[in-house]
């Protein structure tokens, strides 16, 4: 790494740290996840962690798989749990590599209180979650002082694999104007339905995008009413991203990637100069 103007702090032997990858792009890592790759003894990580990523590692890291993808076989949590805290005891440093922020969605959270119970220090190493990374890369906005000022992270797969319970689905519709899904495909349908039988409208627009920022993105635009059927139609798979609301007419005019592919963007999308103009 060039030479910083400030020092990061080291991976200490018996140390682990739970750093986040980011949604995909290896360009999005921290300075401190590539300090910790260049550190670490061995590199624990998930299933949607870059491989190019991974290549940053000094090149004696070890590299252990600890994925967990829907359907197929992977580790329990308590197992992965029990290999940072072995490895920490044997005096190695430990990087824990998890896709988009450990603390959101990622189970880091159940990681470091076990950690704590062992007595295991340890560092929290924020990544650019999907729901905010992955919606700029598909020319997304979060919030847009002209479509919301709230915006509502879910999770559309609990932790049994069905629809989590114990969501207020009408409080949800009814009280955020945009809604951010991670885990949804498998579940879209419903998720759908119940945000239809809670008053959203049909034809609000919606958006899926899968793989976000990897060379592999791809994104469809569509309704609530629509949605299962198109994504469908698309063959789209996981991992991928939901998001509901108005922000996702504003790809219009913010698909940047698009741009780089020729697409013409409209200044405009929403309509709101015209507004202004004529007040």
């Amino acid at each position: 790494m060039k030479e910083l103007p400030f020092r990061l702090p080291d991976l200490e032997p018996g140390w682990v740290w739970l750093v986040g990858a980011g949604p995909g792009d290896p360009g999005l890592l921290s300075l401190l996840a590539l300090h910790a790759l260049q550190q670490a003894d061995v590199v624990v990580y998930d299933a949607l962690v870059d491989p190019r990523i991974l290549s940053l590692a000094r090149a004696e890291a070890q590299h252990e798989y600890a994925g967990k993808r829907g359907g197929k076989p992977s580790p329990s949590q308590p197992d992965i749990s029990a290999r940072l805290v072995r490895h920490a005891k044997a005096g190695l440093r430990v990087l824990r590599l998890k896709g988009g922020d450990p603390f959101v969605f990622g189970r880091g959270g159940e990681e470091a209180l076990a950690l704590v119970a062992a007595g295991i220090p340890f560092r929290i190493v924020p990544g650019i979650t999907s729901g905010i990374g992955g919606l700029a890369y598909a020319g997304i906005p979060t919030t847009h002082r002209d479509t919301n000022h709230a915006v509502t992270f879910i999770t559309g797969h609990g932790v049994t694999g069905d629809v989590p319970d114990g969501l207020d689905w009408e409080h949800l519709a009814k009280g955020s104007p945009v809604l951010v899904i991670y885990m949804a495909i498998k579940h879209l349908s419903g998720i759908s339905s119940r945000l239809l039988a809670a008053g959203r409208s049909a034809d609000e627009p919606l958006a899926v995008i899968s793989r976000a920022s990897t060379e592999e993105q791809r994104v469809i635009e569509t309704t609530l009413g629509r949605a299962a059927a198109d994504v469908a139609a698309a063959g789209l798979e996981p991992p991928a991203l939901v998001v509901l609301g108005p922000v996702v007419r504003l790809r219009a005019g913010l698909d940047w990637l698009g741009a780089l592919a020729g697409r013409a963007l409209n200044p405009d999308p929403l309509g709101t100069k015209i507004q202004r103009d004529a007040v």
